[in-house]
């Protein structure tokens, strides 16, 4: 979608989502050396997101767990995820590594289960790892199964090092071109209570920061 298709939302939602986007990637990423796992949110064909996770798995051993969502079936350059396929991408330590057992088609699938991996072995904390146009919307996403599951936790973003510039694979669209839809889609989501609401996040930051992050995290 283009910038236009946004004319008609209120601004004021506009500006929750700005606030949202920045509070979320003004988070340290320094602080994602300590968490316990790495989740990657796989999908539109960018093996980047993997490959970036894979070498903070290789090159950080105090990272235990690397939790690795699998994409939408549906999308034109999906591959299966399995552990033969990370280790062409450069994985060698495999003990710790979990790979969703089915596929899956949206971001809130690709959620929950990473929440339930959470619960299931008991992580105190965890990074999320995904390209920096599409981060927002899953970080808020993964709070809000965090939330209604009744866990609370460091959740630290990780945005891809990716030029935004660079065509993604699925569509051959920029992040410039994507940034819209995923705006309007954290907007439209919002409404269905499938992402974290701006006072759920307001909260969420303060008692992370207050609780578990430093300024000499920054």
């Amino acid at each position: 979608m283009s910038d236009e298709d946004l004319s008609g939302v209120p601004a004021a939602r506009l500006l929750d989502v700005l606030k949202a986007i920045t509070m979320i990637l003004s988070l340290p990423r320094s602080a994602a050396d300590d968490v316990e796992a790495l989740a990657i949110a796989s999908g539109q064909g960018e093996e980047w997101r993997l490959t970036h996770a894979i070498r903070d798995w290789e090159a950080n051993p105090r990272l235990r767990n690397l939790l690795v969502a699998k994409g939408n079936p549906a999308e034109a350059t999906y591959v299966d995820i399995t552990l033969d396929y990370l280790r062409g991408l450069g994985l060698r330590r495999v003990d710790g590594v979990h790979i969703q057992p089915s596929a899956a088609p949206n971001t809130g699938l690709q959620a929950k289960w990473m929440v339930e991996r959470v619960r299931g072995l008991g992580l105190g904390s965890m990074a999320l790892v995904v390209s920096p146009y599409h981060l927002p919307r899953a970080y808020l996403t993964v709070l809000r199964e965090l939330n209604r599951d009744g866990i609370r936790i460091p959740l630290i973003p990780v945005p891809v090092s990716v030029s935004p510039h660079t065509p993604v694979p699925e569509t051959g669209a920029t992040a410039y071109d994507l940034l819209p839809g995923e705006v309007k889609r954290i907007l439209t989501y919002a409404d269905a209570d499938w992402v974290a609401t701006p006072d759920d996040l307001s909260r969420y930051l303060h008692w992370l920061w207050t609780e578990h992050l430093h300024p000499t995290d920054a």
